[in-house]
């Protein structure tokens, strides 16, 4: 990566555009160093200025309810718990490096969200995943699968924070291209966070951690393209990771900021160097002078182009109160990384670099930021053909099933639906003895130690209702996310998202993001979840199609008392089993149609905010007062889906039930309908006359299913289905296809 003469074309090939190209010029005037063209396209590239997407980002509520600071002011959200506490989390993507290296892209991808919630001063407690590949049929589908699932574990074990939950779907359009969504949790004394910034003149910028190599060099440009035959030579763009470099650094950074030494902390992700020192110059309106001759290098010959851009990880960019430089440094010597003084903070608002006795760049931080000069764009948008042409299927042409227990026995078997103990069994889910729910329900459950709190987090998006209808199926997404959350017995706080998206620049898939940023706008100001932060990955295509578009929501919830966890499987004989809520026999892109059907189409089952949030706040108070047993939502499936989970979630102990399932015009249709807004409950017999009273008194509809008990699974009297037999497909069924 030697110096070479910076012309349009080479900034062609850097990914900036000739108008780009010409505002930096004009920025500067005059043409940029070769080490400043790399600056730029990596700060201007779509992974780190989101200049597609940052104008609809700001439409979304992204402040208000008990968030502490505002969406993208820090490294991750922060949000009050009370008890002098706060929870710090943030979800990212790590699509395309998972696409060329699946073990050490997931990895790095845990890595890099773990730095962005301990550089708040948080103690990471949980991390999170949610994940989407093709179909379990295809070698190259389980090859990426199997990397994936084993660099999240392996960099999670040995890091030591447990991993509760996450979501595993499959389908053909992620066949090339799979999402790789990681999300971290974090605990923080209120009013003892770091901050991302750099002031005070004078005062020493250290880059602290592991050395800096040639990996994942414009692995942010890399990110911000679309994935093709030539990906795989991109494979020096994928960075590598080292979970006990982490684990050191982790305890290192806490140290230095609990000790009140630094000014500000940041992560060295995406662009390393080049965007810690840019926006942390920026934030703090202030300026660097860098000498890059003292970053401790891992390989011989490295200019300064490449040190500026690698990605190396377990890095992190300091800038310390003057006069404790060795106070830091003694910390860091303890735990044996890294920590040198590369430079100091200076009041031009320049980053001037320079290497090896050369001026290498000399930039304005604020023109290479999100928020500053980079470019913000709004893009052409139409609405794709596709939506229309799906919307005429007609649903009454499906024919019946010949043999509707056969037809359940299929949906059930759907990867999509069965458990993915074979995933979360990879994964330490107990580690720091504080998971009250791990993976398996409807939210993981973890105890906040020293109070009668817990922390519940989900993350969840049904894609192809959101291909079906962008819209609608986002406002499904954070609906389900908070459905989640209340079912085990959580307040919805607020959310992080990760918007995996296609080209931007084809105005079909920009149609389908900007939907989606209003669905979510809509449903988050509506359940006051409002927005912390998160991530855009556009460019989700191969040569051959783009992805479902993703948003990912990710979502915590705060459990008021421990009495009130609550958990989705039936606990006894004997009990009442109800549904709450009502079914429209809505099938548009349900599981049933595409594993029975082969199809894709109709609309997204519809979603009523307030019948939603009226059924999420009568299930808390239903919790309160101790009314029910068990509660689990009905999703993926349909209810008979959902009700066979409930038997067998628990896999300890199989509890039968019989059941009677009303349906309007068919009974396939009502068995695997995906309507919205349902929540299947169990309770003691005893409480049948106040349950029932209580939900007449607030309006909330219900429907008494039937009894608790056995050792089959029956439903309308006419289908049996033994225990045993469904635990088998629900536990078994991935495991058996990824060990064949």
């Amino acid at each position: 990566m030697q110096e070479q003469n910076v012309t349009l074309e080479l900034a062609l090939e850097h990914g900036l555009t000739e108008e780009e190209f010409t505002r930096i010029n004009n920025i500067l005037g005059r043409v940029p160093t070769f080490t400043e063209l790399g600056i730029f396209s990596v700060m201007w590239s779509e992974h780190c200025s989101y200049k597609n997407s940052i104008a609809l980002l700001k439409t979304l509520p992204r402040s208000g309810g008990r968030l502490l600071v505002g969406a993208g002011e820090e490294n991750a959200g922060l949000v009050d718990i009370g008890d002098d506490l706060a929870v710090a989390f943030k979800i990212e993507s790590h699509n395309h490096p998972s696409a060329v290296e699946p073990y050490q892209g997931a990895a790095t991808g845990v890595g890099g969200i773990m730095r962005d919630i301990f550089t708040m001063g948080a103690r990471p407690i949980a991390s999170l995943n949610s994940l989407r590949f093709g179909t379990l049929d295809d070698a190259r589908t389980r090859f990426l699968f199997d990397g994936v699932v084993r660099g999240i574990g392996d960099y999670g074990n040995s890091f030591g924070v447990p991993t509760v939950a996450g979501e595993v779907y499959f389908d053909e359009s992620y066949r090339d291209n799979p999402l790789v969504n990681a999300m971290a949790v974090g605990i923080v004394k209120k009013g003892q966070h770091a901050s991302a910034i750099a002031k005070g003149v004078g005062n020493p910028v250290m880059i602290v951690g592991s050395s800096t190599g040639r990996d994942g060099i414009h692995g942010a440009t890399f990110a911000s393209e679309e994935i093709s035959e030539k990906s795989e030579a991109k494979r020096p763009s994928v960075q590598v990771g080292d979970p006990f470099t982490e684990k050191l650094l982790l305890e290192a950074s806490l140290e230095i900021i609990k000790n009140g030494w630094l000014i500000g902390i940041q992560d060295m992700g995406a662009a390393g160097i080049s965007c810690s020192t840019s926006e942390m110059s920026a934030k703090g309106n202030s300026g660097m002078k860098i000498n890059l001759t003292k970053v401790p290098l891992r390989e011989k010959g490295m200019t300064a182009y490449e040190i500026m851009l690698s990605e190396s990880q377990e890095r992190m960019l300091c800038v310390v109160k003057k006069g404790y430089e060795e106070e830091v440094k003694k910390v860091f010597d303890k735990w044996d990384l890294h920590c040198e003084i590369i430079g100091y903070v200076t009041n031009d608002g320049l980053l001037d670099i320079e290497y090896e006795g050369g001026k290498k760049a000399i930039l304005p931080a604020f023109e290479l930021v999100l928020g500053g000069g980079a470019p913000v764009y709004i893009r052409e948008t139409k609405k794709p053909a596709y939506i229309d042409e799906v919307r005429k299927f007609d649903f009454s042409s499906l024919p019946q099933p010949k043999n509707l227990s056969e037809t359940f026995i299929k949906v059930f078997s759907s990867p999509n639906i069965v458990s993915k103990r074979w995933v979360y069994e990879q994964y330490d889910s107990m580690v720091r003895t504080n998971t009250i729910v791990g993976p398996g329900c409807d939210a993981a459950v973890v105890y906040i130690k020293g109070t009668d709190k817990a922390l519940a987090m989900k993350t969840d998006c049904n894609s192809r209702y959101v291909y079906l209808n962008p819209k609608e199926g986002t406002k499904i997404a954070v609906a389900e996310s908070a459905r989640n959350i209340v079912c085990s017995g959580g307040v919805p706080l607020a959310i992080t998202n990760c918007l995996n998206f296609g080209n931007p620049y084809k105005p079909e898939m920009y149609w389908q993001f900007k939907e989606a940023i209003e669905g979510m706008g809509e449903a988050c100001k509506f359940f006051d979840t409002p927005v912390t932060g998160g991530n855009v990955s556009f460019y989700n295509e191969s040569p051959t199609n783009a992805v479902y578009p993703t948003p990912t929501i990710g979502m915590v919830g705060l459990v008021e008392k421990l009495e009130n966890v609550t958990t989705s499987f039936f606990k006894g004989e004997g009990d009442l089993i109800y549904v709450l809520g009502e079914d429209f026999e809505e099938l548009g892109g349900s599981e049933y149609l595409k594993i029975i059907h082969n199809k894709v189409a109709g609309d997204s089952p519809k979603i009523n905010l307030e019948v939603e949030k009226k059924l999420q706040s009568t299930l808390l108070e239903l919790i309160g007062q101790k009314l029910i047993l068990s509660a689990h939502d009905v999703s993926e499936g349909g209810i008979i889906s959902a009700l066979a989970e409930c038997c067998i979630m628990n896999n300890e102990r199989l509890i039968g039930a019989e059941v009677n399932i009303h349906f309007k015009t068919r009974k396939d249709f009502s068995f695997f309908s995906e309507s919205q807004s349902r929540i299947i409950v169990s309770i003691k017999k005893e409480m049948k006359s106040g349950f029932e009273k209580f939900l007449n008194e607030k309006g909330q509809s219900f429907h008494y299913l039937g009894l608790t008990g056995g050792k089959d699974f029956s439903v309308n009297d006419e289908f049996k289905f033994e225990l045993d037999a469904l635990s088998d497909i629900y536990y078994n069924t991935i495991s058996r296809i990824m060990n064949a």
